[in-house]
Protein backbone atom coordinates (compact mmCIF):
# COMPACT_ATOMS: atom_id res chain seq x y z
CA UNK A 1 0.00 0.00 0.00
CA UNK A 2 1.56 3.12 -0.99
CA UNK A 3 1.31 6.66 1.81
CA UNK A 4 -1.26 7.85 -1.08
CA UNK A 5 -3.53 5.07 -0.77
CA UNK A 6 -5.77 4.92 2.36
CA UNK A 7 -6.67 2.37 4.00
CA UNK A 8 -10.14 1.19 2.98
CA UNK A 9 -11.99 1.92 6.24
CA UNK A 10 -10.99 5.80 5.34
CA UNK A 11 -13.87 8.25 4.31
CA UNK A 12 -13.33 11.94 2.95
CA UNK A 13 -14.72 15.01 3.56
CA UNK A 14 -16.97 12.74 6.46
CA UNK A 15 -19.58 15.58 8.37
CA UNK A 16 -17.40 15.70 11.99
CA UNK A 17 -20.48 17.70 13.39
CA UNK A 18 -22.97 14.77 13.70
CA UNK A 19 -20.46 13.11 16.18
CA UNK A 20 -20.28 15.70 18.70
CA UNK A 21 -23.08 16.77 21.04
CA UNK A 22 -23.10 20.46 20.28
CA UNK A 23 -23.58 20.02 16.21
CA UNK A 24 -21.32 22.79 14.92
CA UNK A 25 -18.13 22.41 12.78
CA UNK A 26 -16.99 20.87 9.12
CA UNK A 27 -15.94 18.25 7.56
CA UNK A 28 -13.20 15.92 8.08
CA UNK A 29 -10.65 15.34 5.44
CA UNK A 30 -10.28 12.07 5.94
CA UNK A 31 -12.16 9.91 8.93
CA UNK A 32 -11.97 6.33 10.13
CA UNK A 33 -13.31 3.75 12.49
CA UNK A 34 -11.06 1.86 14.46
CA UNK A 35 -12.20 -1.74 15.68
CA UNK A 36 -9.20 -3.54 16.86
CA UNK A 37 -5.40 -2.36 17.81
CA UNK A 38 -4.43 -3.72 14.20
CA UNK A 39 -6.74 -1.49 12.39
CA UNK A 40 -5.92 1.63 14.63
CA UNK A 41 -2.02 0.52 14.07
CA UNK A 42 -2.42 0.48 10.29
CA UNK A 43 -4.62 4.04 10.05
CA UNK A 44 -1.35 5.39 12.13
CA UNK A 45 1.40 4.09 9.75
CA UNK A 46 -0.50 5.40 6.82
CA UNK A 47 -0.71 8.68 8.16
CA UNK A 48 2.85 8.96 9.08
CA UNK A 49 3.62 7.41 5.75
CA UNK A 50 1.99 10.51 4.01
CA UNK A 51 3.05 13.11 6.57
CA UNK A 52 -1.09 12.98 7.95
CA UNK A 53 -1.60 14.68 11.09
CA UNK A 54 -4.09 12.19 13.18
CA UNK A 55 -6.80 13.44 15.65
CA UNK A 56 -9.47 11.57 18.10
CA UNK A 57 -13.29 11.84 18.32
CA UNK A 58 -14.59 10.42 21.11
CA UNK A 59 -18.22 10.69 22.31
CA UNK A 60 -17.77 14.41 21.17
CA UNK A 61 -19.12 15.56 24.66
CA UNK A 62 -16.25 18.15 25.11
CA UNK A 63 -14.82 19.39 21.49
CA UNK A 64 -15.36 21.91 19.14
CA UNK A 65 -14.60 21.60 15.15
CA UNK A 66 -13.52 24.10 13.45
CA UNK A 67 -16.23 25.42 10.75
CA UNK A 68 -13.80 24.97 8.00
CA UNK A 69 -13.41 21.28 8.92
CA UNK A 70 -10.20 19.37 10.23
CA UNK A 71 -7.19 18.88 7.89
CA UNK A 72 -5.52 14.95 8.12
CA UNK A 73 -7.42 11.77 9.57
CA UNK A 74 -9.72 11.96 12.67
CA UNK A 75 -10.53 8.25 13.95
CA UNK A 76 -12.86 7.18 16.51
CA UNK A 77 -12.65 4.14 18.60
CA UNK A 78 -15.35 1.31 18.91
CA UNK A 79 -15.91 -2.33 18.94
CA UNK A 80 -13.10 -4.29 20.44
CA UNK A 81 -11.18 -0.63 21.23
CA UNK A 82 -14.41 0.71 22.96
CA UNK A 83 -15.10 -2.86 24.95
CA UNK A 84 -15.69 -2.93 28.33
CA UNK A 85 -15.05 -6.24 30.62
CA UNK A 86 -14.46 -6.90 34.24
CA UNK A 87 -11.10 -9.16 36.11
CA UNK A 88 -11.46 -9.16 39.34
CA UNK A 89 -10.73 -5.57 40.87
CA UNK A 90 -10.56 -4.34 37.23
CA UNK A 91 -11.83 -2.78 34.78
CA UNK A 92 -10.27 -3.00 31.44
CA UNK A 93 -11.32 -0.62 28.78
CA UNK A 94 -11.07 0.14 25.47
CA UNK A 95 -10.08 4.05 24.99
CA UNK A 96 -13.70 4.54 23.00
CA UNK A 97 -15.68 2.99 25.90
CA UNK A 98 -17.89 5.21 27.33
CA UNK A 99 -17.61 6.58 30.77
CA UNK A 100 -20.74 5.79 32.04
CA UNK A 101 -21.04 2.75 30.98
CA UNK A 102 -17.76 1.99 32.73
CA UNK A 103 -18.94 3.25 35.75
CA UNK A 104 -22.16 1.33 35.47
CA UNK A 105 -20.19 -2.02 34.82
CA UNK A 106 -18.27 -1.21 37.60
CA UNK A 107 -21.55 -0.89 39.90
CA UNK A 108 -22.84 -4.66 38.66
CA UNK A 109 -19.57 -6.04 39.66
CA UNK A 110 -19.37 -4.32 43.34
CA UNK A 111 -16.34 -2.45 41.95
CA UNK A 112 -16.37 1.54 43.81
CA UNK A 113 -14.12 4.26 42.57
CA UNK A 114 -15.74 5.05 39.12
CA UNK A 115 -18.98 6.22 40.08
CA UNK A 116 -18.45 9.85 39.56
CA UNK A 117 -17.71 8.54 35.61
CA UNK A 118 -21.52 8.29 35.16
CA UNK A 119 -21.93 11.66 35.21
CA UNK A 120 -19.03 12.59 32.48
CA UNK A 121 -20.56 11.55 28.96
CA UNK A 122 -17.49 10.93 27.68
CA UNK A 123 -14.62 7.88 26.34
CA UNK A 124 -12.12 6.55 28.61
CA UNK A 125 -9.66 8.08 26.13
CA UNK A 126 -11.13 11.27 26.52
CA UNK A 127 -11.41 11.13 30.22
CA UNK A 128 -7.11 10.14 30.32
CA UNK A 129 -6.28 13.28 28.32
CA UNK A 130 -8.59 15.27 30.34
CA UNK A 131 -7.89 13.42 33.89
CA UNK A 132 -11.27 13.86 34.82
CA UNK A 133 -12.89 14.43 37.44
CA UNK A 134 -16.29 14.84 39.51
CA UNK A 135 -17.92 15.14 42.42
CA UNK A 136 -15.11 14.41 44.25
CA UNK A 137 -13.25 11.97 42.15
CA UNK A 138 -10.49 11.35 39.82
CA UNK A 139 -9.51 9.48 37.33
CA UNK A 140 -5.62 9.70 38.23
CA UNK A 141 -6.58 7.61 41.51
CA UNK A 142 -7.77 4.51 39.99
CA UNK A 143 -5.80 4.63 36.69
CA UNK A 144 -3.44 1.22 36.84
CA UNK A 145 -2.18 1.85 33.34
CA UNK A 146 -2.91 2.82 30.20
CA UNK A 147 -1.91 1.71 26.30
CA UNK A 148 -1.02 4.36 24.05
CA UNK A 149 -0.82 4.00 20.46
CA UNK A 150 1.51 5.80 17.80
CA UNK A 151 2.99 4.83 14.32
CA UNK A 152 5.91 3.79 16.48
CA UNK A 153 3.88 1.14 18.25
CA UNK A 154 1.73 0.68 21.52
CA UNK A 155 3.71 1.30 25.07
CA UNK A 156 1.65 0.79 28.49
CA UNK A 157 2.68 3.97 30.72
CA UNK A 158 1.63 4.38 34.28
CA UNK A 159 -0.17 6.97 35.66
CA UNK A 160 3.46 8.92 36.59
CA UNK A 161 4.24 8.84 33.23
CA UNK A 162 0.97 10.46 31.80
CA UNK A 163 1.51 14.15 33.25
CA UNK A 164 -1.48 14.46 35.37
CA UNK A 165 -2.66 17.87 36.57
CA UNK A 166 -5.99 19.76 37.06
CA UNK A 167 -8.38 18.40 34.12
CA UNK A 168 -5.21 18.03 31.80
CA UNK A 169 -2.44 15.62 30.99
CA UNK A 170 0.80 15.33 29.41
CA UNK A 171 -0.58 13.28 26.68
CA UNK A 172 0.65 14.87 22.73
CA UNK A 173 -1.24 15.50 19.37
CA UNK A 174 -1.45 12.25 17.81
CA UNK A 175 -0.89 10.08 20.83
CA UNK A 176 -4.46 7.79 21.34
CA UNK A 177 -5.10 5.70 24.49
CA UNK A 178 -6.03 2.54 23.04
CA UNK A 179 -6.86 0.75 26.22
CA UNK A 180 -7.28 1.56 30.12
CA UNK A 181 -6.59 -0.30 33.20
CA UNK A 182 -8.93 0.39 36.07
CA UNK A 183 -8.18 -0.84 39.71
CA UNK A 184 -10.84 -0.18 41.99
CA UNK A 185 -12.12 -1.05 45.50
CA UNK A 186 -15.06 -3.55 46.28
CA UNK A 187 -18.29 -2.53 47.42
CA UNK A 188 -21.95 -3.74 47.90
CA UNK A 189 -23.85 -3.16 44.77
CA UNK A 190 -27.17 -1.59 46.04
CA UNK A 191 -24.52 0.91 47.94
CA UNK A 192 -22.82 1.88 44.59
CA UNK A 193 -26.31 2.09 42.91
CA UNK A 194 -27.46 4.21 45.05
CA UNK A 195 -24.57 6.47 44.62
CA UNK A 196 -25.08 6.59 40.96
CA UNK A 197 -29.05 7.37 40.97
CA UNK A 198 -27.63 10.28 43.71
CA UNK A 199 -25.28 11.77 41.06
CA UNK A 200 -27.23 11.37 38.44
CA UNK A 201 -29.78 13.35 40.48
CA UNK A 202 -27.69 16.28 41.73
CA UNK A 203 -26.47 16.73 38.06
CA UNK A 204 -30.20 16.56 36.32
CA UNK A 205 -30.96 19.57 39.25
CA UNK A 206 -28.05 21.75 38.40
CA UNK A 207 -26.83 21.49 34.79
CA UNK A 208 -29.62 21.86 31.72
CA UNK A 209 -30.55 19.12 30.13
CA UNK A 210 -32.13 18.37 26.98
CA UNK A 211 -29.79 20.61 24.51
CA UNK A 212 -27.18 20.73 22.09
CA UNK A 213 -24.20 21.72 24.27
CA UNK A 214 -20.32 20.19 25.09
CA UNK A 215 -20.48 20.60 28.62
CA UNK A 216 -18.58 22.86 30.90
CA UNK A 217 -16.89 25.74 28.75
CA UNK A 218 -14.58 26.95 31.25
CA UNK A 219 -11.91 25.70 33.87
CA UNK A 220 -12.59 26.35 37.36
CA UNK A 221 -10.07 29.57 38.02
CA UNK A 222 -7.80 29.10 40.92
CA UNK A 223 -6.99 32.98 40.50
CA UNK A 224 -7.51 33.70 44.63
CA UNK A 225 -9.00 37.04 42.46
CA UNK A 226 -12.22 34.94 41.74
CA UNK A 227 -12.88 34.20 45.73
CA UNK A 228 -13.41 30.48 45.52
CA UNK A 229 -16.20 31.23 42.89
CA UNK A 230 -16.61 28.49 39.74
CA UNK A 231 -16.56 29.85 36.56
CA UNK A 232 -19.82 29.42 36.21
CA UNK A 233 -20.79 31.80 39.02
CA UNK A 234 -18.74 34.36 37.53
CA UNK A 235 -20.16 34.18 34.78
CA UNK A 236 -23.60 34.31 36.24
CA UNK A 237 -22.43 37.47 38.21
CA UNK A 238 -21.06 38.88 35.33
CA UNK A 239 -24.61 38.49 33.67
CA UNK A 240 -24.15 36.36 30.75
CA UNK A 241 -26.80 33.70 31.70
CA UNK A 242 -28.65 33.52 28.08
CA UNK A 243 -26.04 36.22 26.33
CA UNK A 244 -26.43 35.44 22.69
CA UNK A 245 -24.32 35.42 19.52
CA UNK A 246 -25.93 33.67 16.46
CA UNK A 247 -27.63 30.61 17.39
CA UNK A 248 -25.01 30.31 20.58
CA UNK A 249 -26.02 31.30 23.85
CA UNK A 250 -25.00 30.86 27.10
CA UNK A 251 -27.56 28.72 29.29
CA UNK A 252 -30.30 30.31 30.98
CA UNK A 253 -30.11 27.16 33.97
CA UNK A 254 -26.40 27.62 33.92
CA UNK A 255 -23.53 30.04 32.37
CA UNK A 256 -21.01 27.86 31.90
CA UNK A 257 -22.61 25.95 29.42
CA UNK A 258 -23.20 26.86 25.35
CA UNK A 259 -26.18 25.93 24.11
CA UNK A 260 -26.51 25.36 19.77
CA UNK A 261 -30.09 26.84 20.05
CA UNK A 262 -30.47 25.38 16.16
CA UNK A 263 -28.40 26.61 14.05
CA UNK A 264 -25.46 27.75 15.50
CA UNK A 265 -21.60 27.43 13.86
CA UNK A 266 -18.25 27.15 15.98
CA UNK A 267 -17.55 30.82 15.10
CA UNK A 268 -20.92 31.50 17.53
CA UNK A 269 -19.86 29.54 19.68
CA UNK A 270 -16.87 31.30 20.48
CA UNK A 271 -18.16 34.54 20.06
CA UNK A 272 -20.11 34.03 22.95
CA UNK A 273 -17.35 32.73 24.82
CA UNK A 274 -14.89 35.78 24.43
CA UNK A 275 -17.91 37.98 25.16
CA UNK A 276 -18.11 35.91 28.81
CA UNK A 277 -14.42 35.94 29.59
CA UNK A 278 -13.85 39.40 28.58
CA UNK A 279 -17.49 40.20 31.19
CA UNK A 280 -15.60 38.15 34.01
CA UNK A 281 -12.07 40.22 33.17
CA UNK A 282 -13.59 43.18 33.34
CA UNK A 283 -16.00 42.78 36.63
CA UNK A 284 -13.30 40.66 38.31
CA UNK A 285 -9.82 40.60 36.55
CA UNK A 286 -10.01 36.95 36.54
CA UNK A 287 -9.19 35.27 33.10
CA UNK A 288 -11.02 32.23 32.00
CA UNK A 289 -9.23 29.45 30.22
CA UNK A 290 -11.38 27.16 28.17
CA UNK A 291 -12.27 23.38 28.72
CA UNK A 292 -13.98 22.36 25.87
CA UNK A 293 -11.02 20.60 23.28
CA UNK A 294 -11.03 21.46 19.41
CA UNK A 295 -10.30 19.68 16.38
CA UNK A 296 -8.71 21.73 13.43
CA UNK A 297 -8.20 25.92 13.53
CA UNK A 298 -10.53 26.68 16.25
CA UNK A 299 -8.94 30.25 17.11
CA UNK A 300 -9.72 32.01 20.12
CA UNK A 301 -9.17 35.60 20.33
CA UNK A 302 -7.85 36.45 23.42
CA UNK A 303 -4.56 33.87 22.56
CA UNK A 304 -4.47 35.43 19.37
CA UNK A 305 -4.39 39.24 21.53
CA UNK A 306 -1.25 37.94 23.61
Amino acid sequence: MSAATPPLSVQRDFPLARLTTVRTGGAGEYFARAGSQAELMELLAWASAGDVQVGVVGSGSNLLIADEGVRGLVVKLDRALASISVEGRRILAGGGARLPAVAAGAARAGLSGIEFGVNIPGTVGGAVRMNANAYGGELERVLEWVEVATSAGVDRRAPRELGFGYRRSGLLAGEIVARASLLLGEAEVETIKRTLAEMRRRRHEAQPQGIRTFGSTFRNPEDPRAGGRSAGLLLAEAGCNGLAVGGARFAPKHANFIENTGSASTADVVAVMAEGRRRVLERFGVELEPEVQTLGAVRFPWWASR
